[in-house]
């Protein structure tokens, strides 16, 4: 009891008892040893920093004040440390530090005092200890402080609120239900210590306890990051650029999982869908008023008890049936799940406690007594436990039988916005207290439900979004982003609107590419739909381009788009039906995703790392790589002042205006109007508007091209694949490769097909938009030249007539159209100017 009550104390005291060791001594680093690619340098205080080179550009660092380098639990995070081989690594004795070079870096290590450095292979300083005190340490609690340049920014934490530029603010992980939490608070859902530096670094504490980071905070001069218990180990990465230093992470951390293709059309939830009748009636609303639509949510209340995975008797009559019907018009169904089992639910929570599944109380050494907001008080399951995954799998299973498409884990900081509460950490898990657990127990959860899905559905792909979760999450799950919105007013949530963005861009920071808000903001009664009409618009025109876009709200407040109005239904109707236009353009980014881990929303200072202003925008990204999006996030704002970055943009809108870049601009926004602009010498695959994704298999892919400056080249390569199964794990894929060069008098187009053991149809055409500035004189298919018509001749044949070659010419659009069929055969087309 004395040594929990002493944890308590260090939880809420260490940081203050670090930062008044700023004046401690500095150590003297006397001596090292080297096995394989480890080298361990000792101190004069008898504590030890070892470097692990684990590639030209990864050094895995850890601080130990005993030197023993014991760790209570693996890394629940990293999955490999094999980057690659680093051949033998030799350590330079020099008189006044010790050296290592690696194929990128120069590392070295100062011997009095005591300070590790590293530097670029060009001999720029990238990182540096503070001096003398590098590392400290007090008890079990221990800190870093690294050298801050005056002109250095971080990025990352992963889902945090607040501006994007973590610079002069500081952060907790500690995984925390907040409720409409405001624009800047912290901590929030999910604990992910990883961060990149403007001086082409990133650092990754791989240490669940209750980590701080301070971006000079405490001094113009250092910044630092502290644990209060357990390993600290950093990983530090070298990259030429965000993207690089953020795969090298994902290699580290492990890919993200790629969800089923339906996963990125528009999904429809309220905190109150629980009954049959509800969820036919809404799917029939969504049919009958063509408003595209792939996935309909169920909230916790669909369950009969917290967590038998039973249907609550009296609200559904034939669950399986309902699955049924549903299916059939082209509906999903994803259902909520809690990580515990409600004391009412005595069945389930006696047979839980009989097999030793639950969280346990140190003190009592029974099951934990967990308040829960319903359900009554449950007991929290153990997933760390052997034996729980395939219990609880075997319950899971059910409603995935009866016809459910996946889950959506919620609730597993876990939660009743009580996290800080002291009494939580008397909660002992099978492999560790709660301090060191509570921020991992919701990855813990996530890879039970990702594993046992798999195990007992093969070959397929899982949908699984979850709310609390740790690094490394996206190898089990997705993410959403909590309880947005203003609970006090809804009809304010306009400053929370716009932090979405900046959330949303920060979750792709942290490994978690598939990720939505939720449209509408979860919290606040809706009590006057005109009134809301305009934030619900705006955050829809946002929220499609998550690449999971949900709406939902608490309580039985109605977010469906046909309750706003007639204006407010028809602007969503058309911002939803741009998603799945855009879905082949999406999906080739979300396979990039997999392969990378690179987000597909991005910050502006991701892809113009080198632009002063863009590094400042906070409230536009870029959509992929080509399109770059600047939602209106200000109420009554009709006219949107946005920044261009360097480069031509032209109006996606119109797809004929074209912005030089490099500057701010205003632009008309009316309610109807998305501010989405495409980037000269781009290539947007598109596709016709479905009422779900692929509910045409032999679907017109239309190919929009934005030539580039003469002798210069326009590409994209798109990629297609099953979208169900896991095949895309052996690269059963189809590729197009799109490479349009722009001549001194003309365009040649040239497509390449690559299909491996997957082709999307057979009897499909590709209508090629080329976005030109005068109609071409002649148009040639493989020398061949194709015959002239108008736009409509080719539109009544574009999902029909899959044999003819044609081309047409919109004077008012500028746009030029090409008919061909897609016979997956290496093509040339090309235009030929006056």
């Amino acid at each position: 009891m004395k040594y929990l009550q002493f944890i308590l104390f260090l939880i809420f005291c260490t940081p203050f008892v670090l930062s008044a060791q700023q004046n401690a001594k500095a150590k003297e680093c006397i001596s090292y040893t080297k096995e394989g690619n480890r080298i361990v340098f000792n101190a004069d205080d008898g504590s030890k920093l070892s470097l692990d080179i684990l590639s030209g550009s990864v050094v895995k660092v850890w601080f130990d004040p005993v030197g023993t380098f014991v760790r209570a639990n693996q890394s629940f995070a990293v999955v490999n440390e094999n980057a690659e081989d680093t051949g033998n690594i030799n350590v330079n004795d020099e008189p006044s530090s010790y050296e290592i070079y690696t194929s990128r870096l120069r590392i070295r290590m100062n011997k009095n005092p005591m300070q590790l450095q590293i530097f670029d292979k060009w001999q720029k300083l990238l990182f540096s200890d503070f001096k003398g005190i590098g590392h400290i340490s007090d008890s079990t609690a221990k800190k870093a402080y690294k050298v801050l340049r005056n002109d250095e920014q971080f990025f990352g934490l992963g889902e945090k609120s607040g501006p994007l530029n973590r610079r002069g603010r500081a952060y907790k992980m500690w995984n925390s239900d907040r409720p409409c939490y405001s624009t800047t608070e912290d901590p929030l859902y999910k604990s992910i210590p990883f961060f990149m530096s403007s001086y082409q670094y990133g650092i990754f504490l791989d240490n669940t306890y209750k980590t701080e980071f301070k971006f000079g905070t405490e001094s113009d001069e250092y910044y630092s990051f502290e644990a209060p218990d357990g390993a600290f180990i950093y990983y530090f990465i070298f990259g030429k650029d965000y993207k690089d230093i953020l795969s090298q992470y994902i290699a580290l951390t492990g890919q993200p999982i790629l969800p089923p293709k339906w996963a990125f059309g528009f999904s429809q939830s309220r905190g109150l869908y629980t009954k049959e009748a509800q969820a036919l009636e809404t799917a029939a609303e969504f049919r009958k008023r063509q408003i595209p639509c792939d996935i309909i949510y169920q909230d916790i209340g669909w369950t009969q008890h917290l967590q038998d995975f039973e249907w609550r008797e009296g609200n559904y009559v034939n669950p399986r049936q309902m699955l049924s019907t549903l299916g059939q018009q082209g509906f999903k169904v994803i259902l909520s799940q809690d990580p515990v089992i409600s004391q009412a639910n005595r069945k389930q929570w006696e047979e839980a406690n009989r097999l030793g599944f639950f969280v346990k109380d140190v003190r009592t050494g029974k099951a934990y007594d967990m308040p829960w907001p319903w359900g009554g008080n449950c007991g929290v399951v153990d997933f760390s436990v052997p034996g729980v995954a395939d219990w609880w799998g075997e319950y899971q299973q059910k409603p995935l039988d009866d016809g459910a498409r996946g889950f959506w884990t919620d609730m597993g900081e876990p939660a009743w916005s009580n996290e800080e509460e002291p009494d939580r950490l008397y909660m002992q898990h099978h492999i560790g207290m709660h301090d060191e657990i509570h921020n991992v127990y919701g990855l813990t959860w996530d890879q039970a439900v990702k594993e046992q899905f798999e195990k007992r559905n093969p070959d397929k792909r899982l949908y699984q979004m979850t709310r609390s979760a740790y690094a490394g999450l996206q190898r089990y799950t997705f993410g959403w982003s909590g309880d947005s919105g203003n609970g006090n007013d809804v009809l304010e949530g306009w400053g929370q609107l716009q932090n979405q963005v900046a959330v949303g861009i920060s979750a792709g920071l942290g490994g978690i590419p598939f990720w939505t808000t939720d449209i509408s903001g979860y919290c606040g009664d809706i009590t006057d739909y005109p009134a809301m009409a305009e934030l619900y618009t705006r955050w829809m025109q946002f929220g499609i381009f998550n690449p999971l876009s949900r709406a939902h709200h608490e309580g039985d407040n109605a977010v469906e788009p046909w309750k706003f109005g007639e204006t407010a239904e028809k602007n969503s109707k058309a911002a939803i039906e741009l998603k799945y236009q855009l879905f082949p353009y999406l999906y080739t980014y979300a396979r990039k995703a997999h392969d990378t881990g690179l987000p597909i929303m991005r910050g502006l200072f991701m892809e113009y790392p080198h632009d002063e202003e863009a590094v400042k925008i906070e409230d536009q990204f870029i959509f992929g790589e080509e399109l770059l999006v600047a939602p209106v996030l200000k109420k009554g704002e009709r006219v949107k002042r946005l920044y261009l970055p360097e480069g031509e943009w032209i109006d996606f809108n119109d797809k004929k205006t074209v912005y030089p870049g490099g500057q701010q601009i205003t632009y008309r926004a009316p309610l109807n109007v998305i501010p989405l602009f495409v980037k000269k010498g781009s290539i947007i695959p598109m596709m016709p508007v479905m009422q779900y994704i692929h509910e045409k298999k032999d679907y017109p892919l239309f190919v929009h091209i934005f030539p580039n400056y003469e002798d210069e080249t326009a590409e994209f390569e798109l990629y297609e694949d099953d979208g169900e199964n896991l095949d895309y794990l052996k690269d059963i894929a189809s590729r197009t490769r799109f490479t349009c060069t722009t001549l001194s008098d003309g365009y040649r187009t040239e497509i390449e097909p690559s299909d491996k053991g997957f082709t999307q149809s057979d009897k499909r055409n590709m209508i090629l938009a080329y976005h030109l500035e005068e109609m071409p004189a002649s148009v040639t298919v493989n020398g061949k030249t194709a015959k002239k018509t108008d736009e409509a001749s080719i539109a009544r044949k574009a999902g029909t007539d899959v044999s003819s070659v044609e081309w047409s010419w919109n004077d008012q659009s500028k746009e030029c159209r090409v008919k061909i069929p897609d016979q997956r055969k290496q093509t040339t087309i090309l235009l030929v100017n006056k």
